[in-house]
């Protein structure tokens, strides 16, 4: 089987997988608790089946799983900002500030305890590349589609082993996000923490399950903005998409030529630049009455579990095994820094909220913005608190530098360039300037107890 029939056809066993997945999370109550998403057990089904298991997968298919990732996150990245209404700048600080630098310290943080711990004990006693510093912030906090987007920038830089790792950490990443995010809110509801969470209301069990039964529950996941007699409105919104990705193409045309060692820079941050254009230029035109939310969520939505599903079946377990203990140590010094900023730091730098905020932003650094957006709704399910708002603003700063954005493309390549030393003074200092931006703004306050007895 060959051409776009063979493309076709993985595709078909990917969504099997898939299924496969949202079936064993409504039968296994362990799933249920932990909230795993369906996409991450499909993926480790077809770890399983793939060729350090079972051996059942053709060639042909496990070729193109390994592609769809790198091609699916320039459509998960073009989507961010679209049908998204671009508040001022003074109203995106005021509501979004805290959580903005809290939000940068985490995410600075991690290069700078990352490449800190290599240079100081990965590298001299294991002779691993000092890119391997980079692969803990484009794992958690960028997730498996940074992970795949950034194929061409390990690369460009000697380090080709370098996606399949950063894979692994985004598997890592998602697994503590779910696991840890549900320990940590059970702690905080047992201390007294969660200023808008009502014991004696249960968490319902469509959402344990994921299966919405009720009608009353049911909800509408898009709207039509044009008539599908002249196009079908998920092909229109499709459509611009589209056009923010060649918008994005026509730029990294440009950025490559810029140095011959920014050949390898990815498409995915200018396809989300190309997408904000998109959304700037559609104002003054009255485009964006027509540009609905929920439908370009939905988008992104099914690029993102089938890109994941994709990866983690494709995980290179023996680029694993041959990096097991540096990678190992790097996973456990990640962890101990994002909850070190969970516990210590979040009740330091929010004035207000500190738990509903923290545990946000714990789930979008491990995880992804869906998984942070999911612990906050198990503890805020009402949105009683600004937290929802602060982070969407937040978010639209965020993402074009970090997770995912400029910084997390080039970061490598500044590695590469001026070396691992250099690379740990600028995130160090980049860490700490968020802290005392925080603070000069009025939201850092040391008394502020952690924990309530």
């Amino acid at each position: 089987m060959e051409g776009l029939t063979a493309i076709l056809f993985s595709i078909c066993i990917l969504a099997v997988l898939l299924l496969i997945g949202k079936i064993m999370r409504v039968k296994i109550g362990l799933f249920q608790r932990i909230f795993l998403p369906s996409s991450i057990i499909g993926g480790f089904i077809g770890l399983a089946v793939g060729p350090f298991g079972l051996d059942l997968i053709p060639e042909f298919i496990l070729g193109t799983w390994g592609e769809i990732p790198g091609v699916l996150i320039n459509i998960v990245f073009a989507t961010l900002f679209l049908g998204v209404a671009i508040p001022g700048i003074r109203k995106v600080w005021s509501m979004g500030g805290s959580q903005l630098c809290f939000g940068a310290v985490i995410g600075t943080g991690q290069y700078f305890v990352a490449l800190l711990v290599t240079a100081l004990v990965l590298t001299p006693f294991f002779g691993v590349n000092h890119e391997f510093g980079t692969i803990l912030e484009i794992g958690f906090s960028g997730g498996h589609g940074t992970a795949a987007g950034m194929a061409s920038v390990f690369e460009a830089v000697g380090f080709p082993e370098g996606t399949a790792l950063a894979y692994m950490s985004a598997t890592v990443g998602i697994i503590v996000a779910v696991v840890g995010g549900i320990v940590f809110i059970n702690i905080a509801i047992r201390r007294d923490q969660c200023v808008n969470f009502d014991k004696n209301e249960s968490i319902p069990e469509y959402k344990k399950k994921g299966l919405i039964k009720e009608q009353s529950d049911r909800y509408s996941t898009s709207e039509a903005t044009v008539a599908s007699e002249s196009i079908e409105p998920l092909a229109f919104h499709f459509s611009v998409v589209a056009v923010a990705i060649l918008i994005g193409w026509i730029m990294l045309i440009f950025v490559r030529k810029i140095h011959p060692q920014l050949e390898g820079f990815p498409l995915f941050p200018l396809a989300m630049m190309g997408g904000m254009i998109i959304q700037i230029i559609s104002k003054p035109l009255k485009l964006t009455n027509y540009y609905d939310k929920n439908t370009f969520d939905r988008i992104l939505g099914i690029s993102l579990d089938f890109l994941v599903v994709a990866a983690i079946s494709t995980l290179r377990l023996d680029l694993f095994l041959e990096n097991v203990w540096p990678f190992l140590i790097l996973m456990a010094v990640g962890i101990a820094w994002i909850m070190f900023c969970l516990v210590f730091l979040a009740p330091k730098m929010f004035p207000n909220n500190w738990f509903e905020r923290g545990i946000t932003e714990y789930g979008m650094q491990t995880g992804v913005t869906a998984i942070g957006l999911l612990l906050l709704r198990l503890v805020d399910p009402h949105y009683k608190t600004d937290t929802a708002q602060a982070f969407g603003f937040k978010q639209m700063i965020y993402e074009p530098f970090l997770g995912g954005g400029f910084i997390t493309a080039t970061i490598p390549f500044i590695v590469f360039s001026k070396g691992i030393w250099w690379s740990i003074i600028v995130a160090g200092s980049l860490a700490l300037f968020f802290f005392v931006l925080s603070w000069l703004n009025g939201w850092v306050n040391f008394s502020r107890r952690a924990w309530r007895s």
